[in-house]
Formats: structure tokens, sequence, C-alpha cells
């Protein structure tokens, strides 16, 4: 899955207007008839159900009934709208809890609902967010994280490098998931069709003698049986809980997260704000 999309390639001081003053309505024609709101998720839906690269603003404008024109009263562009877009699906959980109470349950928990953001929107993997621009969701996503982290006694580049380890692992196992069921929509061929085809031809090279540490593996090596993502995962807990352990953290459950400050105006630099709603925690 090629990169198709660049986070934060449009007009940043818009995009962060749009993010952080959702409801400023438009200050030319007549009275609005959509929202910004409607309009991202109308976009989320489009590539949730055809990819990324089939949003675009004639597109939506079908979609939603109205002229193409219509929506720049709304958005700049395609770059402004990605960038909404990403914010939208990290929106965080109200519930206290759903990210557990310990540190060790709020990055297994982070790790299975970033698994499950991907799987919901599989375009997030094509695109290039080395330059996010950090809306209120994910930055409420970040600031219960690492509430939840902290007891873990590391550095602050160090708890930050657990969220980007997270991702990190979780965005290859998504990726591959994802090129396994494009191979099969590409091609019409299953995975199972696929191997059987290569069956005798890979029989007769391990009975070749040329790859005898192959050729000795179980019959299960490859089956479907193994939880690959299940195994990563763990050793990946349980390296930081030896490192948690090597640094004398406390293991006990960290305090409730104090309740989100009110979202102030803009001025000339971000101000504070928060989100609700879920559909998964955010990728660093």
């Amino acid at each position: 899955m090629e990169s198709i999309g660049t986070s934060g390639s449009g007009d940043i001081q818009r995009t962060l207007e749009l993010l952080w003053e959702p409801e400023r309505r438009p200050t030319r024609g007549p009275k609005p008839t959509l929202s910004v709101e409607r309009i991202v998720l109308a976009a989320i839906e489009v590539a949730d159900a055809e990819g990324i690269d089939a949003v675009s603003m004639r597109r939506l404008s079908t979609e939603l009934g109205t002229g193409t024109m219509s929506l720049y009263r709304y958005l700049p562009g395609k770059a402004e709208l990605l960038d909404l877009m990403l914010d939208r699906v990290q929106k965080p959980s109200e519930e206290p809890t759903a990210l557990g109470t310990t540190w060790r349950e709020a990055v297994e928990i982070l790790a299975r609902e970033t698994f499950a953001l991907y799987r919901r929107h599989p375009w997030l993997l094509q695109i290039n967010q080395a330059r996010p621009v950090l809306g209120p969701a994910t930055l409420d996503g970040m600031e219960k994280m690492l509430v939840l982290i902290r007891p873990m006694g590391l550095t602050d580049p160090e708890l930050l490098s657990v969220l980007i380890m997270v991702d990190g692992y979780v965005s290859g196992v998504a990726r591959s998931h994802a090129h396994e069921i494009e191979a099969t929509e590409q091609t019409g061929r299953t995975d199972t069709e696929f191997w059987t085809e290569q069956g005798p031809y890979l029989d007769q090279v391990m009975r070749s003698g040329r790859y005898p540490m192959m050729a000795s593996l179980s019959p299960d090596t490859f089956g479907p049986g193994f939880d690959h993502f299940e195994f990563g995962l763990q050793r990946i807990l349980a390296g930081l809980d030896t490192l948690v352990a090597a640094r004398g953290a406390d293991p006990a459950p960290v305090p409730p997260t104090p309740p989100p400050r009110p979202c102030a105006p803009l001025g000339p630099a971000p101000a504070d704000g928060t989100a609700t709603d879920h559909d998964g925690p955010p990728a660093p």
C-alpha cells in the first residue's frame, strides 16, 4: 500500500481553525446547509468503503447532494479535509477506564484498539503522518495515554517512544493484513489457493536437501493457527515489564484522569481543547 496522502500538506492555520473551532460558520453567502463535521464524516465513509483515493470534493458533493463549489465555503480543499479526517477517527473514549487503570493495561489496550482502528479504516496506512496537524482528538488521546503510563518511571522521551513503538508494531501487522486482503481482491485468488499452487514445487525443493533448516520445521509453522500479533504484543509487554522493574517503578494503579478543560478560542497559537466519542486511541 503506497502512501497517497500526506498530513499537514495544506493550509496549516486554516486547518487548525477548523480543528479547534468547528462551529465557526462561513462568513459569506447564504445560510449554510452543511457543517464541517458532516462533510468529514461523509469523507470517512467514502474512504472506508473505497479507499482514500476515492475521496474528492466532487465525490463528496454528490454524496451530500450539493454543488462542489458549496463545499469550499467550509473547507479549503482535500488536504485540509484529510487532516480533519485523521483527527476525527482518533477520538478517544470518554469512559475513565476505557484504557485500563495501570500502565500495562493501557499499553495492551492501546495496541489492540489501534489494530482495530487500522482494520476499520485501512486507508490510514496509506497516509504519511510524519507531520501531523494536532487537533483536539489526537491531543486528548495522547494526554490520556501519557497520564496512564507515567507510573512506568521512564523519562519523557522514553514515554513517547513507548507510544511510537506500539504504533510501529501494530501498523506493521495491520499493513500485512491489509496487503493480504488487497492481494485477494486484485488477483481473485485466496491465500489458500495461492500457496496450494506452489505446494508441489516447494515440497520438491525441501526434499532436495538445500534447505535443511526450513525442511525440519513443523507442518503448522506457516499455518493460520498461530497468532503472530498476540505473540509480538506479549513480547513487547514483557520487555517493558523488565524495564519498569529495573527502574523500580510503582506498580500501583494511577489516579483517575482529571476532568478535561473546555476548549478556548484560538488566538495566534493553539489553545487547549478536548474531544469526545470513541473511534479508537490515537496513533502517535
